[in-house]
């Protein structure tokens, strides 16, 4: 049987019972209206928040609705320290987003007492489930855009295209700035594989304080030809060597976006896996394009190891890899999002 929901809270951006949206509207995404009018106004992203306890575990979890770009609510679970902060924040994922409020709650269990780690370091972690990916859409259209109603008038909006999976991302990144306990400078955001990719598509759109994809399948994101001619060793697509990798990716596409960036981040690459050349390129472009990125590669048999999940009986043991991987990548975090500087949290 589930735990009662302790508390149910509507508020934007806050945990705390307040039910107003932001004042500061004008800093909100706008849609494209009809020529000579005003644009239609999108509403920051806010949050609805359901608080309840976690087994074993004194530090309840803010199961929160995000609202995002396309006004759709996406699912995250936000845990913090005690008091009022501003705290820095780290954002989780892993994989393609699915599975709704249940994966939220089942990933806050399985990873809590790595997450617990990290809040005793003083950050707010965060773990979100956007929607599923559209495979290739990324490739061929551009941000989706909401359209202000031409036809029946007044303050409708409308979808121009797909929704992309990044845009979620980016939603639920200036959901976690808006908070009031957190610092609005100082979040980050560590992924495993799509999940890496996600924030590498979202970086090219918006600056945060630091970002880590585990093992990034950026394979849209460099516009990697997995067609019938793309390496395989059975039925997987195999690139494990970077200048493979190199021959398959699409580098006027990838510098395009990678331009843009000014996100600091540290990529965590795995020596034999099959994507590790596409995991190095994706760094080897950014170093090229003058970003700050650091890369570091392990040789361990687990997808995804920087993610410490608690073993069948519950117990926390990471082996030797992954203990040294979470303290690299804790200092990574520490340099780029603890800072001396007081922030309000809001915009």
């Amino acid at each position: 049987m589930r735990p009662r929901l302790l508390a149910f809270v509507v508020g934007c951006a806050c945990v705390a019972g307040v039910g107003l949206l932001p004042t500061d509207v004008a800093a909100a995404p706008q849609a494209r209206g009809v020529p000579g009018t005003a644009p239609l106004e999108i509403a920051p992203p806010h949050g609805f928040v359901i608080t309840k306890t976690l087994p074993g575990s004194t530090i309840p979890a803010d199961l929160t609705f995000v609202y995002t770009r396309d006004e759709i609510y996406v699912p995250i679970g936000v845990r913090k320290p005690a008091g009022n902060g501003p705290f820095p924040a780290i954002l989780m994922g892993a994989g393609n987003g699915h599975g709704g409020m249940p994966e939220v709650e089942r990933q806050l269990e399985r990873l809590g007492p790595m997450m617990e780690r990290m809040i005793a370091r003083g950050y707010v972690v965060a773990y979100a489930e956007y929607r599923n990916e559209i495979p290739y859409l990324y490739q061929k259209n551009p941000r989706s855009e909401n359209l202000s109603d031409n036809i029946s008038g007044g303050q409708r909006a409308l979808k121009s295209n797909p929704t992309l999976d990044s845009d979620d991302y980016i939603s639920i990144i200036q959901y976690l700035q808006l908070l009031p306990y957190v610092d609005k400078d100082a979040v980050g955001t560590y992924g495993v594989s799509h999940s890496g990719e996600v924030m590498e598509k979202a970086a090219a759109e918006i600056t945060w304080g630091a970002a880590v994809p585990n093992e990034g399948a950026a394979h849209e994101f460099l516009n990697v030809d997995t067609g019938p001619n793309a390496p395989r060793r059975g039925t997987e697509i195999w690139f494990n060597d970077v200048e493979v990798a190199r021959k398959f990716a699409d580098k006027a596409f990838a510098m395009e976006r990678i331009r843009r960036i000014k996100t600091p981040f540290l990529h965590v690459g795995r020596d034999r896996d099959a994507q590790e050349g596409i995991f190095r390129l994706v760094h080897e472009w950014m170093v090229e394009a003058g970003k700050d990125s650091t890369w570091v590669s392990f040789d361990h048999p687990v997808h995804g190891y920087g993610f410490i999940y608690t073993k069948a009986d519950g117990s926390y043991q990471p082996d030797p890899i992954q203990q040294q991987v979470f303290d690299i990548v804790m200092q990574f975090f520490d340099k780029h999002l603890k800072h001396t500087h007081q922030t309000t949290g809001g915009r």
